[in-house]
């Protein structure tokens, strides 16, 4: 396949850079970052597909977003603008020139009020700015290119800034002395910790399962949910980091979501059923297996050699 990857220098989009340069039977047709490619701006698709921006891509795998969940509360134009206009202007474009799209979209788009996990036909009832952005992207994305895939995917963490990289460095301010007392971390919210490579590996098996025109059946298009398989707490996944960094010893004060009085409200359940794509045969390996995967990568290994 011959792909374009928007939102490259994310943490998803770093991954699925890398994965489709490894892949010799696969061609990176252009990684857009947001210089190149601002989804906010009406005029950035407007050359999408020509010489010098992704010309003669098969596929596009949209992992751009306006992900800070709080600044979406303060922000919401923006938000509306890259999470819901930018897809919808993407869907149209990729619809008109015959390019599979692959939009990447968010647990946050359910209510968080359940204890089985989601299904991909549940009802959607965000709680917050930022889920809503997003809905309002897959409903924009089905509504203009009914060929295209609505991948949703849940608690990201990879290459840059992520929640590994922030308990690593909490970690170190205590292992100095430059602050004291335990980390805090809420013990209220269940989810399924995603690593970016992985996500990666299976947006793409995904994919090739819709583009394979040898395959005895063609991929059902639509959405889809992929994560790391199992879940956890954010507590539990902290105390996990601490445990495998060499941080063991570290205590962690257990927090309620409502004493943090953050902007945007979380969902406390975001557990996604991912037996649609696995029944594809595409899946995750499990959450710690995602964890281990990243602290031995280069960005893993680096943190911990700084103590980070």
């Amino acid at each position: 396949m011959r792909c374009v990857v928007t939102g490259s220098q994310g943490q998803l989009g770093r991954c699925l850079v890398r994965l489709i340069e490894a892949r010799a039977e696969h061609d990176l047709a252009w990684a857009a970052d947001h210089e190149s490619l601002d989804l906010a701006s009406p005029a950035a698709t407007e050359r999408l597909f020509e010489r010098g921006r992704g010309e003669g891509a098969q596929v596009l795998f949209n992992a751009a977003a306006f992900t800070a969940v709080d600044r979406c509360e303060s922000q919401q134009s923006l938000a509306q603008r890259v999470n819901a206009d930018g897809p919808r202007r993407l869907a149209l474009r990729c619809r008109e020139a015959g390019v599979l799209l692959v939009q990447v979209s968010t647990d946050y788009v359910f209510s968080g009020e359940g204890s089985t996990p989601w299904l991909e036909d549940a009802p959607t009832a965000p709680a917050n700015v930022y889920g809503h952005s997003k809905l309002l992207g897959e409903q924009a994305v089905r509504q203009a290119d009914g060929d295209a895939l609505i991948v949703r995917t849940s608690w990201v963490f990879g290459p840059g800034r992520n929640f590994v990289v922030a308990i690593l460095e909490q970690a170190r301010k205590r292992r100095s002395g430059e602050i004291g007392g335990p980390l805090s971390v809420v013990d209220d919210q269940v989810g399924s910790p995603t690593y970016a490579a992985h996500l990666a590996a299976g947006l793409l098996g995904l994919a090739e399962a819709a583009t394979n025109e040898n395959a005895s059946r063609e991929l059902e298009r639509g959405i889809y949910h992929l994560t790391g398989s199992g879940w956890t707490t954010w507590y539990d996944f902290a105390r996990a980091i601490l445990d495998r960094s060499g941080n063991g010893d570290l205590e962690i004060e257990r927090r309620k979501t409502h004493e943090l009085d953050l902007p945007a409200a979380r969902p406390a359940y975001s557990v996604l059923d991912t037996s649609r794509a696995a029944a594809w045969g595409v899946s995750l390996p499990s959450w710690e297996e995602g964890l281990d995967a990243y602290l031995t990568s280069p960005e893993g290994a680096a943190l911990l050699e700084m103590g980070a």
